[in-house]
């Protein structure tokens, strides 16, 4: 599957707001930040996104509060996380981040840029693709929506605990338990995706995009949309009609269970595929690619496989 869309800087960054963009829209600046003035250690963090930032909160734990400053830069749940603005407090945050947590794999590599820009260079960065052991199958493009996959993220955990016990030795055991905890709840989501894949190993489903590829494939379900189609849909370039035809297919004649449906990333070819699916009553399983409100990691993967397994029967 092709992974062409990519979080990309517009211009450079300056003393006033830096715009990345993508696909030609915008949205409003997303910056979560937990933070509190403590004495003693304070450990700056800096993710690209509020899910690497709950993993690094589930880390912390309730040192997130005291002593582990995070900022996660994109966060809004309602916008296209590939179109948004950053702004100069995104900017300061990383030039004096000390632990840098970036998705890689082309998805945001205006954190690189951004942290050139800030001429840091002695902080920690951790890529969670480079982490994943992840490459790319011949003729084809990685898919970089590792989030989705729970080998990765216990990985990636693993990393975050180590940067944070190096930056802050005294509670180096605090960072070990809270991330053998996070472990521990992790293995109950692939337990429940073992669950999925021993009652519906190969049922075929479709997608809008390949953000939750990974879950789909750990849950044993064959992905029958047109590579054509999500390429497109990724690249945010039309959807040939011969193509669009061929995807909306799968739900007229009912050859389809499921589709996962990128609510983030919408437009008329996602729509007119949205709309044959619930013509044909087949259901939808919502995905997001960050953190949606209220959620925390755990609860959000939970919940996307329990929809899932709802929409199977």
């Amino acid at each position: 599957m092709g992974m062409h869309r990519r979080m990309v800087l517009a211009g450079t960054i300056a003393l006033g707001l830096a715009t990345l963009t993508a696909c030609g829209t915008t949205a409003g600046s997303s910056t979560q930040t937990h933070s509190s003035a403590t004495a003693g250690t304070t450990i700056s963090v800096v993710a690209s996104t509020n899910v690497w930032g709950d993993v690094t909160s589930q880390i912390a734990g309730d040192l997130a509060n005291r002593t582990v400053q995070i900022t996660s830069i994109i966060s809004d749940p309602n916008a296209d996380p590939h179109s948004y603005e950053v702004s100069t407090q995104n900017q300061l945050a990383l030039s004096k981040a000390q632990i840098v947590i970036e998705n890689g794999g082309g998805y945001d590599d205006f954190v690189t840029k951004m942290l050139d820009s800030a001429k840091n260079s002695s902080a920690t960065v951790l890529n969670a693709v480079d982490i994943s052991g992840k490459k790319a199958q011949a003729g084809e493009e990685l898919n970089e929506h590792v989030w989705y996959d729970f080998g990765t993220v216990d990985k990636v955990a693993q990393q975050i605990s180590d940067a944070l016990g190096e930056k802050d030795p005294a509670n180096k055991a605090t960072y070990e338990a809270n991330e053998k905890s996070f472990e521990q709840k992790v293995a109950g989501l692939t337990t429940t995706e073992q669950t999925i894949k021993s009652a519906h190993a190969g049922a075929p489903v479709a997608i809008t995009e390949p953000v939750p590829v990974y879950m789909l494939e750990a849950c044993g379900l064959v992905n029958k949309t047109p590579e054509e189609f999500s390429e497109a849909v990724e690249d945010g370039t039309d959807v040939a009609a011969s193509v669009l035809k061929q995807t909306t297919d799968l739900f007229d004649a009912k050859q389809v269970k499921l589709l996962a449906y990128n609510e983030q990333t919408t437009g008329d070819s996602t729509t007119a595929v949205l709309d044959a699916a619930k013509r044909n009553d087949i259901p939808v399983v919502p995905v997001t690619e960050t953190l949606p409100d209220g959620e925390n990691y755990i609860s959000w993967m939970q919940s996307n496989l329990d929809a899932l397994s709802k929409a199977l029967g």
